[in-house]
């Protein structure tokens, strides 16, 4: 998902140098996720201009020869500021189109520690942009590279330490959502186009404190984009990505609502091992907060324990984190994002999974993607976690 993912058009807000360098954008403006979307590989794994906001997205559980566990999570975001057929671009190197913002994170799940950076550049002197040739997207030295055959090869690096990974997809990707959009609400308007490679095959070099590690594993990659920002009511989400010890992969989100409730818009989709996908309603699954931990730096309390339970799989699984500290605090965005673990069982048999959780919205309201409303009288303040 947003991650990924994170609609983060409103981190703009917080650079009013970068944005007063932009042209006033006019024309037929930013297109519309709508249904009928037909996906075309590898054409779609590149950068689609006609939408306002689009992001690759990497999360993984990974591990080294000595047996030490790592997670990570790596975003490229793409961000319009000129929609097509607006104003001329003129011809200084400021006005351009789109800004370019990365998140990378790193957890030490055998150590408990946590490193995480962010990046942002206007790409004005080719430092940033996308589609060159095979470059899906690059921020100065992160980037994601397509390669053959269903590859791609991803470089981060930050002062804690560096990766290049090579990620393969032995599945083919999955469209979520129905008729080539993914709901974000039940308001018509508020959608995607989403898709996902959901177990891929990981290698590379993870660097940390001056040590180079071999490591490997699986990853998930999301790639989406779209033009719009919450629906009127939404203060964030709850999402999270599972690869199951059965062989199938789980994707549920929960967009979640100012007077503590979830939108009935939220969907997931649950991906069989043979790679066929199903879509699952809001109706059709549960995830229920079980346990808290609150974060010393923000005051944000985040569920970082959940049951799980989706009838038409027989599943029920309980997902938690090995490593609670796991927020990443910049400026102006605050959220969760980690590594967790599930166990329970499906069908009767045990199942356990790896994967990752991400929930926004619980540190204070997401600049620039809320509505202005306030918390209507005598509902909970943005942050609540809903029912519990």
């Amino acid at each position: 998902m947003l991650s990924r993912r994170l609609w983060l058009g409103g981190l703009l807000g917080a650079f009013p140098a970068l944005c007063l360098a932009q042209m006033p954008a006019t024309g037929p403006g930013w297109k519309t996720a709508l249904p009928g979307w037909n996906y075309e590989f590898p054409a779609d794994h590149g950068p689609h201009h006609a939408f306002k906001t689009e992001w690759w997205y990497f999360t993984g559980n990974l591990s080294d020869d000595d047996g030490h566990r790592y997670g990570y999570q790596f975003t490229l975001f793409r961000q319009g500021v000129r929609p097509p057929g607006g104003a001329p671009a003129g011809k200084s190197r400021f006005l351009v189109d789109a800004f370019y913002f990365g998140h990378f994170a790193v957890s030490e799940l055998s150590g408990s520690r946590f490193h995480f950076s962010q990046k942002l550049s206007r790409g004005a002197f080719g430092e940033a942009g996308d589609g060159d040739g095979s470059r899906l997207v690059w921020l100065e030295d992160w980037s994601v590279e397509q390669l053959e055959n269903n590859r791609f090869r991803i470089r981060a690096s930050m002062e804690a330490g560096s990766l290049v990974f090579d990620l393969e997809s032995g599945r083919g990707w999955v469209a979520h959502g129905v008729g080539g959009i993914s709901p974000k609400s039940d308001r018509p308007g508020h959608a995607s186009h989403y898709y996902s490679g959901t177990r891929m095959k990981t290698a590379g070099e993870l660097s940390l404190g001056g040590k180079v590690r071999r490591v490997s594993g699986e990853s998930w990659f999301d790639h989406e984009w779209a033009s719009n920002q919450l629906a009127p009511g939404q203060v964030g989400w709850n999402w999270m990505s599972i690869q199951l010890s059965d062989g199938s992969d789980l994707m549920l989100y929960q967009m979640r609502l100012r007077d503590g409730g979830v939108d009935s818009g939220s969907n997931g989709t649950w991906i069989r091992p043979d790679g066929s996908s199903v879509f699952l309603k809001s109706s059709e699954y549960q995830m229920r907060p079980l346990r808290h931990w609150k974060s010393p730096q923000t005051g944000a309390r985040y569920p970082v324990e959940w049951d799980v339970e989706v009838p038409s799989m027989g599943l029920r699984i309980r997902v938690s984190t090995p490593m609670e500290k796991q927020e990443l605090v910049m400026q102006p965005v605050v959220y969760w994002e980690g590594a967790v673990e599930a166990a329970g069982s499906a069908m009767g048999a045990p199942v356990s999974g790896r994967g990752y959780l991400e929930m926004t919205g619980y540190a204070g309201a997401l600049v620039g993607l809320t509505d202005p409303a306030g918390p209507a009288e005598g509902q909970p303040p943005r942050g609540s976690t809903g029912p519990e």
